[in-house]
């Protein structure tokens, strides 16, 4: 039996599956071959009626409805986090990236919650189980959004916002603060490489993986792991490595394109 029919077979053996499922994928860590022993195993179930069963608990969502429906379980001993969408809410969130209200000028901040943004970006890498048609028509509805737009200009303004930081901070001579700020808006510009060649995941956790699955002209592996780690740090002169990191960043920002 492969992977695919044994998960479906958990899950019709539980009760789980809803009636008239669009479709199952697995997403996160696992669906990207990026879990370990201890990685929980979520995924998103999308149908056209609510869910509901006795066990069944609730996450708000700025949709309408305003809700998801929400199971854990526990298979061989790894735990499972289901979560039950709407056909519906999945065309509500992609519409809210569309390139008339990117136009506008909104901050995708006050269009996506976070949630909505991983959820976004989780169709684009997960590995369904069925209907892999559903998820491939909402993959061209998302590629053919604004959604990449968005995430760019946000990523782009977190690191403008954080090197405006490190300048006030090297002026009056706060090198300590200067030093979080430098991390921070790496951080933010490393995201918008990656948003760049169409990784739209912003978890610190898992900025080398997606590196090492881009692999960006830009920023080889071993100069962003450099400063990752801040390996050339010298707690005497912190305004050198400062000054280095807010260089790089500024010139990272200048080659994308939104």
């Amino acid at each position: 039996m492969n992977d695919h029919a044994a998960h479906l077979d958990h899950l019709r053996a539980r009760g789980l599956l809803p009636a008239g499922c669009r479709s199952a994928f697995i997403v996160g860590s696992v669906a990207r071959g990026w879990d370990n022993a201890v990685s929980d195993l979520d995924m998103c179930l999308v149908s056209d009626e609510p869910w509901r069963s006795g066990t069944n608990g609730f996450e708000p969502m700025p949709l309408e409805p305003a809700e998801i429906a929400t199971e854990v379980i526990h298979v061989d001993g790894r735990r499972w986090e289901l979560k039950y969408w709407l056909d519906g809410q999945v065309g509500q969130i992609i519409d809210k990236v569309s390139w008339s209200r990117f136009e506008d000028g909104t901050p995708s901040g006050q269009l996506l919650t976070t949630w909505e943004e991983e959820f976004l970006e989780r169709l684009l890498t997960c590995r369904p189980l069925v209907g892999e048609d559903w998820v491939l028509q909402q993959r061209v509805r998302i590629e053919a959004s604004a959604f990449r737009a968005f995430v760019l200009t946000d990523c782009l303004s977190n690191t403008d916002d954080c090197l405006e930081d490190v300048v006030g901070q090297l002026t009056s001579g706060d090198l300590h603060s200067a030093v979080l700020s430098a991390r921070l808006a790496f951080g933010h510009v490393v995201d918008t490489v990656l948003a760049a060649h169409g990784e739209f995941g912003r978890s610190p956790k898992w900025r080398s993986r997606r590196i090492r699955e881009v692999e960006p002209p830009s920023l080889p592996f071993d100069r962003y792991w450099a400063i990752e780690t801040m390996r050339t740090f010298d707690p005497e002169d912190p305004r050198r490595w400062v000054e280095e990191v807010a260089g790089l960043c500024k010139a990272l920002s200048m080659e994308v394109e939104i």
